[in-house]
Order: C-alpha cells, then sequence, then structure tokens
C-alpha cells in the first residue's frame, strides 16, 4: 500500500527535521519546506495527503499560505503556532485550518493529531467502497472525499466536508451540535466553543454561493441541524 504523504513546512530546521524524523519512523513518507513560497509550490504540485504548517515563515506567511491553499485544494492542514488565544484560533478555523497544536509541542501529540485528522479525512491508506450521496443539486463522493453542486466541485475543509457527509448521510435525522461536532473532531463538545458554528457558517456560504437558490442545511431551533 502506498504511503500517507506529509508536507511540513517549517523554517527551524531543526524542528523539520524533527517532525519528518518522527512520522518516517511511523509509516509515514515525510517531506520537509522551509519557506512558505516553498510550500506552496509544491502543494500546488499535488500528491499529498496532509500538511503540517508553521504560522512563521519567511517570505511569505502561514497564513497567506493556508488562504492561497484553499483558493485551489482541500488538502487537510494541521497549523502550528506559537499564539494559543481562542481569537487566533478561531481566525485559523475560518481561513480553512482542520488543527492547530501550540508551540511548544508534544511529538507524541503531533502524531496523535495527525493520525486523527487523516482518520477524519478518510486518508491514512483506509479504503472505503465507492458511495455517491445525494441531496437535491449537492452530490457528495464519499470515496474521493469531495462534494459537488450541478456538477462544480466545492472547495472545503476536512471538517466542512465531514459535517456535510454526515448530514447527507442521514437525511432526515437532526443532529445536536453535540452529536456534530463528538463525531467530526472526536472530542467532547464544551457549549461555549464557537468552532462548530464557525465551521457550519463557512459551510452555508459556500453552498449558498454555488446554488442561492437552495437552502441545503436547515437549522432546526432549539434541537440542530438537519438536510432540508
Amino acid at each position: 500500500m502506498e504511503q500517507t504523504k506529509i508536507l511540513v513546512v517549517e523554517d527551524d530546521r531543526e524542528i523539520n527535521s524533527m517532525l519528518c524524523e518522527m512520522l518516517d519512523e511511523n509509516g509515514y513518507a515525510a517531506e520537509g519546506a522551509f519557506t512558505g513560497m516553498e510550500g506552496l509550490s509544491r502543494l500546488r504540485n499535488g500528491g499529498y495527503d496532509l500538511l503540517i504548517l508553521d504560522l512563521m515563515l519567511p517570505y511569505k506567511s502561514g497564513d497567506a499560505v493556508l488562504q492561497e491553499l484553499r483558493s485551489f485544494s482541500s488538502l487537510p492542514a494541521i497549523v502550528i503556532s506559537a499564539k494559543d488565544t481562542v481569537q487566533n484560533k478561531l481566525d485559523l478555523f475560518h481561513l480553512g485550518a482542520d488543527d492547530y497544536l501550540t508551540k511548544p509541542f508534544d511529538l507524541d501529540e503531533v502524531l496523535v493529531r495527525v493520525e486523527a485528522v487523516l482518520r477524519r479525512c478518510g486518508s491514512g491508506g483506509v479504503q472505503r467502497a465507492p458511495e455517491i450521496l445525494k441531496a437535491g443539486n449537492l452530490a457528495v463522493d464519499t470515496e474521493a472525499k469531495t462534494a459537488s453542486v450541478n456538477g462544480r466541485e466545492l472547495v472545503l475543509t476536512a471538517k466542512e466536508y465531514g459535517i456535510l457527509e454526515l448530514l447527507t448521510r442521514y437525511p432526515h435525522k437532526v443532529f445536536s451540535k453535540a452529536n456534530l461536532f463528538e463525531s467530526i473532531w472526536n472530542e467532547e463538545y464544551a457549549c461555549e466553543d464557537n468552532t462548530l458554528n464557525v465551521h457550519m457558517s463557512n459551510l452555508r456560504n459556500k453552498l449558498k454561493a454555488a446554488d442561492p437558490e437552495t437552502e441545503y442545511i436547515k437549522t432546526v431551533w432549539g434541537m440542530g441541524y438537519r438536510m432540508n
């Protein structure tokens, strides 16, 4: 089975080497890039299953790299930053980050988060039977992990895709915020956490831009969400 390829974009060569070595030792194929421009160049060539991205990069910041990446790819991305404020995390989720690590970090935690993101995205060698889920003009390809409206592919983050697939798979079920969060993030839901709201808002905006006449996700007040 082909190895899962991970690109590590980190300008600190010691940290970059440490991360790549740890990933290689755990069965992944890791490659290092040291500037934002170099990272984007490799990402545009494709072939990666996951991006690990530091924010403080020379010439082109990690924020700018992530924003540009989301214009052409839904590749899962784990961001590394020295900042640990709630607002900073929300800003990164708005830009399309799938997970977040704060420096200094533990290598075991990095590995666990890599495995979790790949598992949620259906990467890492997991094979699933082809299946197309449909709702109106929306089609969700569960093998390719893509979604399209009227044949036009949506550019989604891994978590946005996860939310959409879950709602489309069970169109008559009402999912509470806790249901969705714990299913997609594999973490316990905290009612004050605004993360799900941010991702849901981004997903709805993308669906509306693709098909302005259709409301795909319905809010069931006091209960949660379901496909409309």
